[in-house]
């Protein structure tokens, strides 16, 4: 599918699939408790694990996470460019739906350069929901055409190409620097 027609796939509160750094991820609107449900059961996810989200700018997260504990070096961290995808767990505003948070008082985000986030989150107006595109038990989709095989030929997929990344983001907490999934 082109860009415009999985923006409106999103807008309509549906999954899709789009690269990423280093592979298609799943996404969908985490605003929409109905879309995170479909995502969740399409993952075989748990609702206790939580999701990342992720988004171009700052600006598209805001929305979920509780500045109030955030100094000046958080905010430093969360914002600046790795070699990596870095994914930083971040407090949750007490308004964060536990759909997206899961057992936790915190919520993953990844602020991502990826030129298909970029324009997704722009043109949609919202941050995605990111966790890898593959179904439970199977390798994480790196083309769209691995995408289709898993998830059927009428699965949205945006056919862009995934970053030069080898491994999915790394996870980091933001108060102590500590690794909790290597990149």
């Amino acid at each position: 599918m082109n860009l415009q027609d999985i923006v409106e796939q999103l807008k309509r509160q549906r999954v899709v699939a789009y690269p990423t750094e280093a592979v298609f991820g799943l996404g969908c609107n985490p605003n929409s408790q109905s879309a995170v449900e479909n995502l969740l059961v399409l993952k075989q996810r748990p609702v206790s694990k939580g999701l990342i989200l992720i988004a171009t700018a700052l600006d598209f997260l805001l929305p979920f996470i509780d500045e109030r504990p955030l100094a000046e070096l958080h905010w430093q961290r969360l914002t600046a460019q790795y070699a990596r995808p870095t994914t930083w767990v971040v407090p949750a505003k007490k308004t964060t739906p536990k759909f997206l948070t899961g057992d936790f008082d915190s919520i993953a985000v990844r602020i991502s350069q990826h030129p298909a986030v970029k324009l997704l989150c722009e043109q949609a107006g919202f941050a995605l929901t990111s966790t890898s595109a593959n179904l439970s038990g199977q390798p994480p989709c790196r083309t769209a055409q691995e995408v289709t095989r898993q998830f059927g030929a009428d699965f949205p997929v945006l056919e862009m190409p995934v970053g030069d990344a080898v491994n999915p983001s790394e996870i980091r907490d933001i108060f102590t620097n500590q690794i909790f999934r290597q990149g």
